[in-house]
């Protein structure tokens, strides 16, 4: 069963291990987040920099587990007017079942119901079709051209972010 927990100070040991497992995994798509993250104290002091920003209200940050294991991270940034920053990842055991795509849709929901935000953005970079098929499946369309550290890539949104997804689809609705 899929659940998302807001990111707690006692996940550290559990992000870091999943963070190091995927990072050649996601350096494939996404920009690598540097060999500083990945040490201990490097990452001890970005668990706790998170958990700031988290506390006042900034960003919020969640983790994706199955079954008790952490296979992923989503998270809003920047919230402030109505609107954040979707930010996601699920690790390659992960990949390809639907995971990512549902973690997203429970995302724009809580995004509505739990921190108020009326509409979303995210950014994917040009190589990976996979999220932009996760981000499209949500209700996420294209509004313009961004980079992701110096990587071209799409900017989305989600406009009138309700508590409900939106249609899936090919559905009808």
């Amino acid at each position: 069963m899929l659940t998302l927990e807001r990111l707690r100070a006692d996940h550290a040991d559990a992000l870091l291990a999943f963070e190091r497992e995927n990072r050649a995994y996601f350096a494939r798509t996404v920009p690598d987040r540097g060999d500083a993250y990945f040490t201990p104290d490097g990452f001890a002091a970005r668990h706790r920099a998170l958990l700031d920003e988290q506390h006042a209200r900034v960003c919020h940050f969640h983790v994706l587990l199955e079954d008790d294991v952490l296979i992923g991270r989503v998270n809003l940034m920047d919230a402030a007017g109505g609107t954040a920053e979707l930010g996601y990842r699920v690790g390659e055991r992960a990949a390809g079942r639907g995971v990512a795509t549902a973690a997203v849709a429970r995302m724009c929901r809580l995004a509505a119901a739990a921190y108020g935000l009326t509409s979303l953005t995210a950014r994917t970079t040009l190589d990976n079709p996979g999220s932009m098929k996760v981000l499209a499946r949500n209700g996420f369309l294209p509004v313009g051209e961004t980079t992701l550290s110096g990587r071209p890539g799409v900017l989305y949104a989600r406009r009138e972010l309700t508590d409900t997804p939106p249609p899936a689809p090919g559905s009808g609705g």
